[in-house]
């Protein structure tokens, strides 16, 4: 009994070679690479920023075959537009931070521009980073905010196309939800 389990001990240790060095599917794989077909977008011109005209456009070269793609070759869609307008020096989407020399009122708001129907900008204070962030939302139907915190007043202003053709303003009976600004008496603004 004792030799029986010091021979299966033995048999479990000792090392085996296998018998196949390479599968079989890899050789086949490795025999058919040199029948690959060229990459047809490998020679697409790579378009400057000021001659995209369509959305086909704003899709990339890809890289040529065996090599790892650029950002610039890969990118697509609205980060190849980012990507192209910063090779030129053009900021897209205006990454500049607000207006922080003044506190907005009313009569004359800090304005905040969007692209789409809802827009968030971060109120720091004034002066500046005189309380934490408050995030503050505004909309096309209520494009004023004030922040709770120091009063400054942000006004969003739309820069993007009047309608967008799908027909999404009808929000099937939603009401927004009342704010405090909402209660505030007329004679108070």
């Amino acid at each position: 009994m004792f030799l029986q389990r010091t021979a299966l001990a033995a048999a479990r240790r000792a090392a085996v070679a296998p018998v196949v060095r390479r599968s079989f599917a890899v050789s086949a794989i490795r025999r058919d690479a040199n029948k690959v077909e060229p990459h047809t977008s490998g020679n697409r011109k790579i378009k400057s920023f000021h001659e995209i005209r369509t959305e086909e456009d704003l899709i990339g070269p890809g890289a040529a075959p065996g090599t790892v793609p650029t950002d610039l070759e890969q990118a697509t869609g609205l980060e190849r537009l980012e990507i192209l307008g910063k090779m030129e020096g053009v900021d897209i989407f205006d990454m500049r931070p607000l207006d922080a020399s003044r506190k907005g009122t009313l009569d004359n708001p800090i304005p905040v521009k969007s692209a789409g129907d809802e827009q968030y900008a971060g109120c720091t204070g004034y002066p500046a980073d005189s309380h934490v962030v408050t995030w503050l939302g505004m909309s096309r139907e209520r494009p004023i905010e004030r922040c709770p915190e120091c009063g400054s007043v942000y006004k969003m202003e739309y820069v993007g196309p009047q309608d967008d053709g799908h027909g999404h303003h009808d929000h099937h009976g939603y009401e927004e939800p009342k704010t405090f600004a909402d209660y505030v008496k007329p004679q108070y603004w």
